[in-house]
């Protein structure tokens, strides 16, 4: 927990963490020579009358994470504003891994000396943001078994280092599309028998979901992180009756699908949680067109302090929970290309951290 806040904090934050801010060789290919999150995010522009386009980072500049100094920077600035962990995603394919290089410098440096947990986001890369949905980049397989092991062993050091989140004594293991796993109750009876066999407690898995309606422990899970966050998934979900009409208006405009944020809000999160083992999932800001361009989605008119409404519904969803289980996660630390960052930019600078110093506090006080 974080102690520079006054008192004892109301909740554990977590906030997932993007490592796409350096060159790979995948990207280059796919993308062209020097590819980084930074590309999207520099080359993008207004679409719409009053559209914040684009997001320009601040304090920590267009940062390069094989740099350790921009690794301790963020680290510094989350725990000063109430941030307890960043959940890194984690990319694994058949033992192919990609944008793998950050986390195990921060893994084999013990620097930022900050928790941490993962979240193997496992799902195929293609270009669907980019209008060719066919276009399979990297696909997400599970070969089987020997697989499964390959994973738990590289995932291991991990687990086992003293920064590692855990969860009644297990490491939180988060699982992006634990539905997508051929067997998912089969698949984490085998990690937790590795995680025994290697000497742990367990593993605390956590899957992420969109519904209220899965039951984790189902599949095996420990317990759900609900986000019902503008993905391919469900962001058609969210359209007016008219939504056939203003699809068609904004193509012809050359404009990503727009919600006001302050309407959307209430279907962020719901109204209760009554299950402790379904932590909620706070969202500041969204707008992919960056990325996506006319194929994406713009969470329009976001602000500090219509965030901090949405980030203190979230804490008192858990404030009555056992202390272990008082979970609260964001989404996202750095997704800059998504429009999706706690991380300063030139318009707002601190303040949507500055929020949730402040919701802390106020909620210490209660």
């Amino acid at each position: 927990m974080n102690n520079n806040l006054i008192g004892k904090p109301a909740a554990k934050i977590i906030s997932f963490y993007l490592p796409q801010f350096h060159p790979i060789p995948e990207n280059d290919e796919w993308w062209g020579k020097g590819f980084t999150e930074w590309t999207n995010t520099a080359k993008a522009k207004p679409r719409f009358p009053g559209h914040y386009q684009p997001h320009v980072p601040a304090d920590l500049g267009f940062y390069d994470l094989r740099l350790p100094e921009s690794r301790i920077a963020q680290a510094e600035m989350a725990r000063q504003y109430g941030i307890d962990a960043f959940c890194y995603y984690h990319y694994w394919f058949a033992g192919k891994e990609l944008l793998e290089r950050p986390f195990k410098e921060v893994l084999a440096s013990g620097e930022p000396d900050f928790p941490f947990c993962i979240c193997w986001a496992n799902e195929t890369w293609t270009g669907i943001w980019h209008g060719a949905p066919n276009r399979i980049l990297i696909e997400q397989t599970y070969p089987g078994e020997d697989d499964h092991r390959r994973h738990f062993e590289a995932l291991l050091p991990a687990f086992t280092d003293r920064r590692y989140v855990k969860i009644d004594g297990k490491p939180l293991f988060a699982i992006y599309a634990p539905k997508q796993l051929p067997d998912p109750k089969r698949t984490t009876d085998l990690w937790r028998k590795l995680a025994q066999d290697a000497g742990l407690t367990d593993l605390y898995f956590v899957g992420v979901t969109w519904s209220l309606g899965w039951h984790p422990t189902d599949d095996g899970f420990d317990a759900g992180i609900f986000q019902n966050l503008p993905t391919r998934r469900n962001w058609y979900s969210w359209s007016n009756p008219f939504k056939k009409v203003s699809r068609y208006i904004e193509r012809q405009f050359n404009m990503p699908t727009v919600h006001k944020y302050a309407k959307v809000i209430p279907y962020l999160l719901p109204e209760q949680l009554t299950e402790n083992h379904i932590y909620p999932c706070v969202i500041p800001n969204w707008d992919n067109s960056p990325r996506s361009g006319v194929n994406g989605l713009a969470l329009h008119g976001s602000t500090p302090e219509l965030f901090r409404r949405h980030f203190r519904h979230a804490l008192d969803l858990v404030k009555d929970r056992p202390p272990e289980q008082q979970i609260v996660f964001i989404k996202s630390w750095n997704e800059w290309a998504e429009g999706n960052h706690l991380e300063p930019d030139l318009r707002y600078g601190h303040a949507y951290l500055e929020a949730i110093r402040e919701e802390l506090k106020q909620q210490n006080k209660l």
